[in-house]
């Protein structure tokens, strides 16, 4: 048995995993302990592998109150099922989840395991199923996921298109710390969706003025006036547009999309010089960023309005280079991603070490086609089938690894028989010696006991006579039986005399058989104890020779067993890689054609505009030198 290790929890990685173990709560297990931590670190897979194995362990042994995982047992399954969840196991993860909550645990771990079935058939698209989980919620919720559940069942609603029922739940979630913005967005949209156009448009501007510093809802306020914007945009109402894209931060996830907006709706109002600010300063963006291609071609555009065509075939120059060299750029990223680049970038170590290793790609400069693939990763279809090639590369990692620690585990059972085998004829005689003793030791107990209780029932004083008495009453005998033979005048005198010695001997164990009893008793209870320790002490042996044994004997089957599971396993992971790679790359070589094609089209735009533009800058020189 493990002996506990008292450690306390860690709040914040209690926080962050959403399990139900409370923070500052005493912790008595240290493998769930380490599960815990690896899981803070985001590392789920090595998070179930150790307490996935805890609990097989614990439900197997004989008294499992004793085990140091007990008093967690509850957590631990819950904390399970929560960490196959986050390593996108869904299925495994609802069943686990399923047994909390149809078991007869509280309320509120109840209501949180139908929570968290909930979001499994949200992120599933299982809508209908996710509201019904929702709604078993009932009694006690846990006060750190209250509102977590009001914006699951709003978003819920709104994929359902019901954005009535949204709407009551995201009014509840306004005032919410860490849902406020994202719920004055959202509750935008439900009106939006539902026809209410006016009361959308003033939430979305009540969503656009949030005062945060939460980059996440600094994000979402930008998105607010960014829509806000593209709806004045796509009504007409230019000037009306123009405010909200100005309220996007430059150095927003959102800028550049709204600088384009911007001089967009500068140049529908035909404010071409106002046009050609958010332009001019989106153009000097990066190039890959489809909305920076677009400003390339736009600026030129808005200074041939302004009918400065000389400054327009300049820029409609830059932005054909421009076009030209991302087109050879994009050509050398298909090839390198045929060549497999692609695959062997998304799978180094180093980079994914870093939370912003999706970003850190694009200074790969072996694998340019990382470069152009920002909005393609981000999607959540290409993201599915990215982490699941990902946790492919890192299972094999895992089974390489274990493969290579055989040689070390089999040579540690040669080092342990090698230790033991000398021993063990040794210790074997003394132990046949030592429990031929214990046997007898334990017959002569078992007598013992078997004459209290028959004195109990039936009272024998010679059974408590002392050795001296023994040895008196054994003579007496021999003496009588020599008496019935024996003839003469002195026979009655000596069988008198014996009798009288005789009746001594009886009356002392008679008058003092109680005493004499309870004394038995006593000594008796007290040889109990000493059989006890003694037989704990047999016990333990025992166990330590198993031990002994077992350590070394019976692991050829096993290991043999598990080297051809882990090679095929390898094999399996190699052909499934293969697959997945091969979907992955075709994804990310048609997105890079489309590109490339798209850049093409903005290419000859570009040359048809360079052209055009100097014609009428020529045109133009002409007839200033005609006037002059």
């Amino acid at each position: 048995m493990r002996r506990p290790l008292q450690i306390r929890l860690i709040g914040l990685a209690v926080a962050a995993l959403s399990c139900s173990a409370v923070a500052d709560e005493e912790l008595h297990d240290l493998y769930f302990g380490e599960a815990l931590f690896e899981a803070y670190q985001g590392n789920y897979f090595a998070a179930l592998e150790r307490l996935d194995t805890e609990v097989r362990q614990h439900v197997a042994v004989d008294e499992p109150e004793l085990d140091s995982l007990y008093v967690h047992f509850d957590d631990a399954e819950f904390s399970l099922g929560d960490f196959e969840l986050r390593y996108r196991m869904h299925h495994r993860a609802g069943r686990a989840i399923k047994a909390v909550l149809e078991g007869a645990v509280e309320e509120t771990v109840r209501n949180d395991a139908a929570y968290r079935l909930a979001r499994i058939h949200f992120q599933k698209g299982q809508m209908d199923d996710a509201m019904l989980a929702l709604d078993r919620i009932d009694g006690e919720v846990p006060k750190a996921i209250r509102d977590d559940i009001e914006f699951l069942r709003a978003n819920v609603y709104l994929a359902q298109e019901r954005p009535e029922e949204a709407m009551a739940s995201l009014e509840k979630l306004e005032n919410s710390e860490n849902y406020g913005g994202f719920a004055a967005y959202n509750l935008g949209i439900a009106l939006l969706q539902s026809g209410r156009h006016t009361e959308s448009l003033e939430q979305l501007e009540k969503a656009g003025l949030i005062a945060t510093d939460d980059p996440g809802e600094l994000a979402i306020r930008d998105k607010a006036n960014l829509v806000l914007g593209t709806i004045f945009l796509e009504k007409g109402a230019y000037d009306q547009a123009v405010p909200f894209f100005n309220r996007v931060r430059l150095d927003g996830p959102f800028s550049n999309q709204a600088l384009l907006s911007a001089g967009w709706a500068s140049l529908s109002a035909e404010k071409y010089d106002r046009a050609v600010v958010p332009w001019k300063i989106l153009a000097q963006r990066e190039v890959t960023d489809r909305a920076t291609q677009e400003a390339l071609l736009a600026l030129p555009y808005a200074y041939g309005k302004l009918d400065v065509h000389g400054r327009a075939a300049i820029h409609y120059g830059n932005a054909l280079d421009a076009f030209i060299a991302e087109t050879e750029r994009l050509t050398a990223s298909i090839d390198s991603i045929r060549d497999g680049k692609f695959l062997e970038a998304l799978i180094r170590e180093e980079i994914r070490k870093d939370s912003d290793w999706v970003i850190r790609l694009r200074s790969l400069p072996e694998t340019p086609e990382t470069y152009y693939l920002m909005e393609l990763m981000a999607s959540h279809d290409f993201q599915t089938g990215l982490q699941n090639y990902l946790d492919l590369a890192d299972l094999k990692r895992k089974l390489l690894t274990w493969e290579g620690g055989f040689d070390a585990y089999e040579e540690m059972v040669d080092i342990r028989s090698e230790h033991y085998s000398p021993l063990l004829p040794d210790v074997d005689e003394s132990f046949r010696k030592l429990d031929s003793r214990m046997r007898l030791r334990n017959e002569q107990h078992k007598m013992l006991i078997k004459r209290r209780n028959d004195l109990l029932t039936t009272p024998r004083p010679e059974f408590l006579a002392t050795p001296e008495e023994q040895a008196i009453l054994a003579r007496i005998d021999q003496i009588e039986s020599a008496l019935g033979v024996a003839v003469g005048s002195t026979r009655e005198q000596l069988a008198a005399r014996l009798n009288r010695i005789k009746g001594l001997v009886i009356w002392d164990l008679e008058t003092q058989y109680h005493a004499r009893f309870t004394e038995f008793d006593r000594n008796l209870r007290s040889l109990d104890e000493a059989m006890a320790v003694a037989q704990t002490e047999y016990d333990e042996y025992v166990r330590s020779r198993q031990a002994a044994t077992h350590s070394f004997e019976g692991y050829d089957k096993p290991m043999t067993r598990l080297r051809a599971e882990v090679h095929q396993s390898v094999e399996r992971i190699d052909r499934l890689m293969a697959r997945q790679g091969y979907l992955l790359e075709v994804v990310a070589i048609d997105e890079l054609i489309a590109r490339r094609e798209h850049l093409e089209n903005y290419g000859d735009k570009a040359r048809f505009a360079l052209a055009d533009s100097y014609d009428r800058a020529t045109q133009a020189q002409a007839r200033l030198e005609e006037a002059e």
